[in-house]
């Protein structure tokens, strides 16, 4: 039925948002940028926050960073919750981070990738009105920022780099990943920048690495992310 649901919503949308993988488990999926993205019309447009793009994401950023300090979040599944500390020096990751769980983009999202004994991948859902909250979002990518000292530790939350290929390993910013691996996974240090760790919460983390889950790495019952908030 999901299957059909994506096929139908790729039809109609003229885009695609495919976060499955028959990667092995040694890789992390890219995230899929939108190529093709539909005017808006001027009732969207109206937003307290600006329409984010490759152009303006930084600078927008840079701003956002110095008036929200926030860096601690809570993500809300049925599997119970997940803290997580978001690091200082990961600026423009964190700023990130805390601007789309302020827009409420993660909200509905979900556990989307589980590769046993690697990692868990959310921050997407095949559902239409995430297409719109994107859209709405902008779009943009983030510079990597590896060499902070952070390294991808069982428990770190990294994220993914564009689908697009660049020698710069630029991040897309919806989706993030958790280390499941005991002993952590290393050689993703200088791919991906590690802008936060878990410090609650990483036996949630263990039960939906233990989900059954199809060819492409996908649960074969969906993992939502009920909701992402901000916490002290």
């Amino acid at each position: 039925m999901r299957v059909l649901f994506v096929l139908s919503f790729l039809l109609l949308m003229d885009c695609e948002d495919k976060q499955t993988s028959k990667q092995t488990d040694n890789t992390v999926t890219k995230d899929s940028v939108v190529q093709n993205v539909k005017k808006v019309s001027k009732a969207e447009s109206k937003s307290e926050f600006p329409k984010l793009t490759d152009n303006n994401a930084m600078e927008f950023f840079l701003e956002y960073e110095k008036e929200h300090g926030e860096n601690k979040v809570r993500i809300i599944t049925d599997y119970g919750n997940i803290d997580i500390l978001l690091y200082n020096k990961t600026k423009f990751h964190r700023a990130n981070f805390i601007y789309l769980t302020q827009r409420k983009y993660f909200d509905g999202t979900q556990f989307y990738r589980v590769v046993k004994n690697f990692v868990i991948q959310g921050g997407s859902s095949d559902a239409v009105d995430l297409y719109i909250k994107r859209r709405k979002i902008g779009k943009y990518l983030l510079p990597p920022d590896t060499k902070r000292g952070y390294t991808h530790k069982r428990g770190a939350i990294s994220m993914p780099s564009s689908e697009i290929e660049n020698a710069y390993k630029l991040a897309s910013p919806f989706q993030f990943f958790i280390i499941h691996r005991p002993g952590g996974a290393a050689y993703l240090d200088k791919d991906y920048t590690v802008f936060g760790e878990v410090i609650n919460g990483m036996d949630v983390v263990d039960k939906i690495n233990a989900v059954e889950t199809d060819k492409g790495d996908w649960p074969l019952e969906n993992v939502i992310i009920r909701k992402i908030e901000i916490i002290k």
